[in-house]
């Protein structure tokens, strides 16, 4: 399996150790018998997303203290789903480069499916704290009233907003982004899918509805707002980027010493990059949820993981700032 399986991933370096030795592996397998089956790529992605956005109807349930066995089993059904969701996330990619059935739409689709499933989960956790919140009144001393509850469940709205938009949407594209650079300059441009605004609204702007639908067309636009949000966090990085082409015209000729340089600083700040990604932060999730507290989440997402999104950026500017200024 070895050559196989190293040859469908992105790179050993940009995966923690659960990836790689125990769901890589596993998705390596399921993207064999994808491709047996001439399953495409994007098929599986889809599925993934209906999966893990099915998940939100079992998150939604209260766990053992509110519904006893039953609630439980609810929410380790959840968990198996999303998880599932997850896995058929990491096998597409290994099926597209093992089959090469690349595609710009399923570099999109793919940044998409995270957010398809954490849009219904975190939104029907609201509905849940609005029917169980007994363990968080007693904890605040607040009585159970209707209006209490009214009030409560709209701070926690709002909690989970700030949540999903700045926290869960924004940290998971900034790891994306660093995770892409990082092959950029370990592999070239061949070996990462680095995109950029600009290109990306020149695909756009040759995109018809005669020869593109309509759908396609509405992912590429969304696309360009992502990756212009990817930018405007990492302007070192940006002005780093410049600096290269103006000297060497692209990365292919930048020298390795450079290149050596860069690799060597960005690769620890990987590894903080990869608890930004799914593993990690689904544990979380998994745990409040088992112990029935359910909006804790939003505040870890916000408090927690908000000051380790903070660590990586400033980190990888850092670094960029100090490369880019010895080019002057």
């Amino acid at each position: 399996m070895n050559e196989g399986y190293q040859a469908s991933l992105k790179s050993s370096e940009t995966e923690d150790w659960l990836d790689l030795h125990v769901i890589r592996p596993f998705c390596y397998y399921c993207a064999l018998a994808f491709n047996k089956f001439d399953v495409h790529p994007n098929t599986v992605t889809i599925w993934s997303m209906i999966i893990g956005a099915a998940s939100a109807g079992f998150f939604a349930c209260g766990s053992f203290y509110y519904n006893g066995t039953w609630g439980l089993l609810m929410n380790i059904i959840a968990i198996l789903l999303l998880m599932v969701a997850d896995i058929l996330d990491c096998t597409d990619g290994q099926l597209a480069r093992l089959s090469g059935k690349k595609s710009r739409l399923g570099r999109i689709l793919d940044g998409v499916a995270g957010f398809a499933w954490f849009t219904p989960i975190y939104v029907l956790l609201v509905y849940r704290f609005y029917l169980h919140h007994d363990i968080e009144f007693s904890w605040l001393g607040i009585e159970n009233t209707p209006e209490n509850t009214i009030i409560a469940t709209s701070v926690v709205f709002i909690l989970g907003l700030i949540s999903g938009i700045v926290g869960l949407a924004g940290q998971q594209r900034m790891a994306d982004y660093y995770i892409q650079i990082h092959l950029f300059f370990l592999k070239g441009e061949k070996g990462a899918e680095l995109d950029n605004s600009v290109r990306q609204q020149e695909l756009y702007d040759q995109m018809t509805p005669q020869t593109h639908s309509f759908v396609e067309r509405y992912f590429q636009k969304s696309y360009i707002e992502y990756t212009k949000k990817q930018e405007g966090i990492t302007p070192q990085f940006q002005r780093l980027m410049q600096k290269l082409r103006d000297r060497f015209g692209g990365i292919e000729y930048v020298p390795e010493s450079i290149r050596k340089e860069f690799h060597d600083a960005s690769l620890p700040v990987i590894f903080w990059n990869g608890l930004l990604t799914f593993n990690f932060r689904s544990f979380w999730l998994f745990l409040f949820c088992l112990l029935d507290i359910p909006a804790m989440n939003f505040l870890w997402e916000i408090v927690v993981m908000g000051l380790l999104a903070y660590y990586v950026n400033h980190r990888h500017e850092s670094f960029c700032k100090r490369i880019a200024d010895g080019l002057d």
